[in-house]
């Protein structure tokens, strides 16, 4: 119900726009860039300490047939095995310490003993322009030298075309130390290395989707504001002039500035925390939004747990995102999301169509007894018969209505306001003041029309045991249920045509008008079954007196 009602969506970027498949693209030594698969790299100046970077400063395990850890960290793992076997490093070169990376410090930092009575090794990787600041000196033919102002423009030109071509960019550094703990200083810088995560193919059909159903999509991710920009411009999200708010623009705005912001089409949030991931959702409940929210890290919880709806991923997603999420998505996967949102748009749809076919019979099944006690007309329904209505030919056919598939327009309709209730006014005038008042004068036209012509005059004794009573009856019975076979077609769809929908594609409804038709031949023409019901047979002629009231309810409908 939710789902169905959202108007706007904050996703991750990594693994629910894009593939979750990490894979090192370019790496940058100096001033030169290399393919990750190019020839000579291996013997590129500068190689062999980015080379331990990467495998050294990394929690993620290589396996028999892949690696197991975090994306980012098993790409660059997989890159340093297939330059150079990394065998027993690890063991060589034992970590003493780690400041691991998380969202305020974006790197990460690893010690480790050299032996020999050589000075320990640090490593570090991370955000380039954290990474830059941490640095005073780079390589330059095996020598340090200064990394001065020029030098460093000059690598975040670098960074900013990597990031360009949607990569997502790592900065790596080392020095060494006398400490089990390295400081953050006096690193060495020692190049850029740029991974790829290509976008879910499916990705631009569902993003469309949504904008068509109304519905808006933020990118919040923690990735460089170039990098982020670019991939919503490949998967869609970015049709026009959309903005790109980086996480210290979002921090120096008023509550006031975000409210105005929040109104924009088109926007993507990058290099944002997870504290700034809760205020945007905040933000968007404030001025009424219904906001859904993605994520998969633990500090992600707070705002699963405070959106409308909360989505953990089921893949990548730790324990305490899903606890905190409303649903978890099995694949990781956006498209999915929005599949969701129209089986929620389905869902309410469906329960409507089925309140109204349900409620039409309401008004055949009263209106005898009101005539009966207020003109002293004869009974033109029994109680046996109503229940046969209710538990009968009403039953089935209601069911199918349920199963009904989504209307070819369900993903074009503005979202539904989330107090709007299902029992509507419109609904009751078409159910109760249109539909129902057609079923009953279905009825009666059919029920006065037999007994005239069985020759019985208003004011007339009529024995409810005679025979032209129980075919009166029987009639008005028969007029209910043809009616209800058209009510039921026409309640299939809420604004496309029945023709659009395809007439036959929900089989539940037929195997449902199929029965009713079947309990009205049964009861009216098995004779053993006569007697309990109060029925008696009747032919098409008193079938067809309902037909212009049942096409006429058609098109009403």
């Amino acid at each position: 119900e939710t789902l169905g009602s959202t108007t706007v969506i904050c996703t991750d970027k990594t693994g629910t726009i894009t593939q979750n498949q990490m894979k090192v693209a370019t790496l940058v030594l100096g001033e030169r860039q290399w393919l990750a698969d190019q020839n000579g790299l291996s013997q590129a100046e500068g190689f062999a300490d980015a080379w331990a970077t990467m495998a050294l400063c990394n929690n993620a395990r290589l396996t028999d047939d892949h690696y197991l850890g975090d994306p980012t960290e098993g790409a660059l793992l997989l890159l340093a095995q297939g330059l150079q076997p990394i065998g027993d490093l690890a063991a060589r070169f034992p970590r003493l310490h780690e400041s691991p990376f998380d969202s305020a410090t974006k790197r990460m930092i690893t010690t480790h003993k050299a032996g020999n009575g050589q000075p320990n090794l640090a490593y570090m990787k991370g955000a380039p322009e954290v990474v830059f600041k941490k640095c005073t000196h780079r390589l330059q033919q095996g020598e340090r030298v200064q990394f001065d102002d020029a030098t460093r423009r000059q690598a975040l030109d670098l960074y900013e075309v990597l990031a360009a071509r949607g990569e997502r960019v790592l900065a790596l550094a080392s020095k060494t130390t006398d400490t089990d703990a390295a400081s953050e200083e006096d690193f060495v810088y020692l190049g850029l290395v740029g991974m790829l995560d290509p976008p879910r193919p499916e990705i631009a059909e569902a993003i469309d989707k949504c904008r068509s159903a109304g519905i808006r999509v933020f990118m919040i991710t923690g990735d460089y504001h170039t990098t982020a920009e670019s991939i919503a411009r490949q998967v869609g999200l970015f049709t026009g002039d959309g903005q790109v708010i980086v996480g210290e623009k979002l921090l120096a705005m008023s509550e006031q500035e975000l409210s105005v912001l929040l109104d924009s089409r088109e926007l993507v949030f990058a290099r944002s925390t997870p504290l700034q991931k809760l205020q945007i959702v905040k933000g968007l409940q404030k001025k009424g939004e219904i906001v859904t929210v993605t994520g998969d890290g633990v500090n992600d919880a707070p705002a699963l747990k405070n959106a409308n709806m909360g989505v953990a991923m089921g893949v990548s997603g730790t324990e305490v995102a899903k606890e905190a999420a409303d649903m978890v998505l099995m694949d990781d996967n956006f498209a999915t999301i929005v599949l969701a949102i129209e089986e929620g748009r389905t869902i309410f749809s469906n329960i409507k169509k089925f309140i109204a076919y349900i409620l039409t019979s309401n008004v055949p099944e009263i209106l005898p007894f009101i005539a009966f006690v207020a003109i002293d007309a004869p009974l033109a329904l029994t109680v046996v018969l109503i229940l046969t209505i209710d538990l009968g030919t009403d039953m089935l056919p209601a069911l199918g209505l349920g199963r009904e598939l989504p209307e070819q327009d369900v993903m074009k309709q503005a979202p539904r306001r989330r107090d709007e209730r299902l029992l509507t006014w419109p609904l009751l005038a078409m159910s109760y003041g249109i539909l129902g008042m057609l079923q009953a004068a279905a009825g009666f036209f059919a029920f006065f029309v037999v007994l005239y012509q069985g020759g019985w005059v208003w004011g007339a004794e009529l024995p409810t045991s005679g025979l032209l009573y129980r075919t009166a009856v029987t009639s008005f019975f028969a007029a209910v249920v043809i009616c209800q076979v058209a009510d039921v077609l026409i309640c299939r769809t809420r604004r496309q045509s029945i023709l659009s929908a395809g007439i036959f594609r929900n089989k539940l409804i037929w195997v449902g008008i199929a029965a009713e038709l079947g309990l009205l031949a049964a009861i009216s023409q098995i004779e053993f079954l006569q007697p309990f019901f109060g029925t008696a047979a009747i032919g098409w002629f008193e079938i067809s007196l309902a037909l212009p009231f049942a096409a006429a309810s058609s098109g009403a409908g």
